[in-house]
């Protein structure tokens, strides 16, 4: 998820069908709840198009809270600037996601759905978005995650009004597992938060990783409130495995303070990270030298150099990078899934967003894309984030998975070029 303010040092990349890399993936039936059932409702929008963001300003991903709203406003003044949707500007709501702690993302949709927004961005977390979907599709419109990773997504009774653009945590949880075994470690622990994100993660990552022949000596799934870890480190360290896979949130911080305390330092052991605590903020405050050598995987493209420029342009004090492409994607989409429809009404949106991500005259951003629709084309939106290509369930049908790694400053930065096929790694 954490993306380096500074220019990756090597392009990271996975591009792949997911059908090929989710195996066992759920399919949708006919009439089953993705896209493809998705029919225009007869209520046509009012002619303007409205947003509302639900996005984490407060909760344990506050830090991813500034990338995304930033990939929404730029995408938001690009499309405004190029003459917007429909021929009128696009309104624009945000809204705090909190976290499971809270109430606050309930709240945040019921404002959203009083000002009768078409589509909703977010939320980040995975249960959040679980959490608030049936009243965000109840009330047809669309939900559009950009950082959602959680397979229950691919099968969820959406109405066909869900998407996202990060992919599965199928994907991830392999690259992770391939990883860990590949750099030698043949005993593992896994720390887990205990979540849709964090149980589902662990769950890949202990399948791919014994299929590989290693062994997965201790997993524990920890409730991510908790005041102290101590109990839950000192199962780990019981079994001393060589390689300690954290998956969690902004807890992490104190799951490593814990780690070093217990003696299970990077020196004795390989630790490995994942989208949602791979940050250049929460271990700022920790010994130079913490995480030097840590490694994590991140889904989706690192933001290209000029996309960071243009970011910046819109929010100067940007530092953390992680989803503001599949943020300003997500915005993108909704907009050209509009103009496809010549309507901005849940329904009728979604029942574009398919067409216009995949299968026909490849084009980048909204004017370039719009101004083809316009000439009658089918086109195929091609992502800052990568190519995007909704399958029939909302799920991005290919992805790619960065690999990055901490340094003696405990800030991260690439690593080293990935490809993932069909279960390897090379690179």
């Amino acid at each position: 998820m954490i993306r380096n303010s500074h220019a990756p040092l090597v392009a990271i990349v996975a591009c792949l069908a997911l059908a090929a890399c989710a195996g066992g993936g759920t399919t949708a039936a006919p009439d089953a709840t993705g896209p493809a059932s998705v029919s225009p409702s007869s209520a046509k929008g009012d002619g303007t198009l409205a947003i509302g963001t639900l996005l984490p300003q407060t909760g344990s991903l506050a830090y991813l809270g500034p990338p995304m709203f930033t990939g929404v406003d730029l995408a938001l003044k690009e499309i405004n600037e190029a003459g917007g949707v429909l021929g009128k500007p696009v309104t624009k709501s945000d809204t705090d996601s909190g976290d499971t702690t809270t109430n606050i993302a309930s709240q945040s949709v019921d404002r959203l759905l009083a000002q009768k927004v078409d589509a909703i961005v977010g939320a980040a977390s995975s249960s959040v978005s679980e959490s608030v979907i049936d009243k965000i599709v109840g009330a047809g419109v669309v939900e559009f995650s950009p950082a959602n990773t959680s397979d229950k997504f691919t099968s969820i009774n959406d109405k066909g009004l869900y998407f996202r653009t990060a992919p599965p945590d199928k994907l991830q949880g392999r690259v992770l597992g391939d990883l860990v075994v590949s750099d030698g470690n043949d005993t593992i622990g896994i720390l887990a938060m205990q979540d849709s994100y964090g149980s589902g993660l662990a769950d890949q990552v202990t399948e791919t990783a014994t299929a590989a022949g290693a062994t997965v000596v201790e997993r524990v799934d920890y409730d991510p409130k908790a005041a102290d870890f101590s109990a839950d480190v000192a199962k780990i360290k019981a079994k001393d495995p060589k390689g300690i896979v954290l998956i969690g949130f902004q807890e992490t911080a104190k799951v490593v303070q814990e780690l070093v305390k217990q003696g299970l330092t990077v020196d004795k052991h390989k630790w490995y990270m994942v989208d949602g605590n791979m940050s250049n903020t929460n271990f700022v405050r920790a010994p130079k030298g913490t995480l030097k050598g840590v490694k994590g995987t991140v889904p989706g493209a690192a933001a290209p150099g000029e996309f960071q420029k243009r970011l910046l342009a819109v929010n100067e004090k940007l530092t953390e990078y992680t989803y503001a492409a599949e943020s300003y994607d997500a915005v993108t989409l909704v907009a050209l899934a509009a103009e496809a429809a010549k309507d901005d009404a849940g329904a009728a949106v979604a029942a574009k967003l398919v067409e216009v991500s995949k299968g026909g005259e490849k084009c980048t951003g909204f004017k370039e894309c719009a101004d083809l629709l316009k000439a009658s084309k089918d086109i195929d939106y091609e992502g800052v984030s990568g190519p995007v290509d909704f399958n029939d369930v909302g799920d991005p049908s290919v992805a790619t998975i960065g690999v990055y790694q901490y340094g003696a400053n405990n800030m991260f930065n690439a690593a080293k070029a990935i490809e993932y096929r069909k279960g390897s790694i090379a690179g």
